[in-house]
């Protein structure tokens, strides 16, 4: 399944021909693309990592791997999005503004790099929920190749396991501002309190997923259903409670029904 689909991404890339900017977040969507730039296009390829305030250390490492892996020229941005209060505010439109000045911050550097295409890790499966962020880059012309061929998670995951990616089963994961309500101002302080929770709850338990939504004083843990059970260690979980708790948070909780996409809107302050 998908060494055909692979080979469509490869075509793409040599139809668009030129120098290629790919936007590589440090998920499989993205390094899969890029891995497909690299193979068409050689030193053509040129992988981008935006390091921006609300992404982990974590996605940050993991985007140098699998550059490394790849063989891609590769470079990091560092901007402060939190700095742009259209962002900051937190409403709808959060990832549309945050797209938004990625996309432009990516074509000042395909400009001076003399490339005529930037391209992100957009799939299929990404076209069945509202997302804002794809409006802001197809506003911006950055091109999604996996979208249009219609090329599933799924098979994403089946080539990069094919190339033997380190990524190739990452959990999906999102901005560290996707763990704040809507309406929620965010703060460095609050960015910096989840990420910190986040390493907690993963070492502590041994969990591969892993989100505290930050309800103000309370902190919302959701894990894999599957993982659910390694939770239930009554010692861990009072160490969980100290560590949290001095991070600011009065209330620390599990969410019964695991971790769920796009679920942050069920609870808002």
């Amino acid at each position: 399944m998908g060494t055909d689909r692979f080979q469509e991404l490869l075509e793409w890339f040599s139809e668009h021909g030129g120098r290629v900017v790919v936007a590589l977040s440090g998920g499989v969507d993205s390094a899969v693309v890029a891995l497909a730039a690299r193979k068409a296009l050689g030193d053509n390829a040129i992988a981008i990592t935006a390091n921006y305030t609300t992404l982990s250390n974590e996605e940050l490492s993991a985007a140098i791997v699998v550059a490394r892996e790849i063989g891609i020229m590769h470079k990091l941005i560092k901007y402060d999005e939190v700095a742009n209060p259209e962002f900051a505010k937190n409403d709808e439109l959060r990832c549309y503004h945050c797209r938004k000045e990625l996309a432009r911050r990516l074509s000042k550097e395909a400009l001076e790099m003399d490339a005529n295409v930037i391209v992100d890790g957009i799939h299929l499966d990404d076209l069945s929920d509202n997302r804002p962020g794809i409006r802001a880059f197809e506003e911006s012309n950055v091109k999604s190749p996996m979208r249009e061929l219609a090329i599933s998670k799924e098979e994403i995951r089946a080539i990069a396991r094919k190339f033997k990616l380190s990524v190739h089963d990452k959990p999906s994961n999102s901005c560290l501002a996707s763990r704040i309500p809507k309406g929620m101002t965010i703060t460095y302080e609050k960015l910096a309190r989840i990420e910190q929770s986040e390493i907690i709850v993963k070492t502590l338990f041994d969990v591969r997923q892993v989100r505290v939504r930050d309800h103000g004083d309370v902190a919302r843990i959701e894990v894999y259903r599957e993982e659910l059970p390694q939770l239930f260690d009554v010692t861990k979980l009072q160490i969980l409670d100290e560590h949290l708790k001095k991070l600011g948070f009065k209330y620390v909780s599990i969410d019964a029904r695991g971790y769920r996409t796009r679920n942050l809107a069920l609870i808002k302050n």
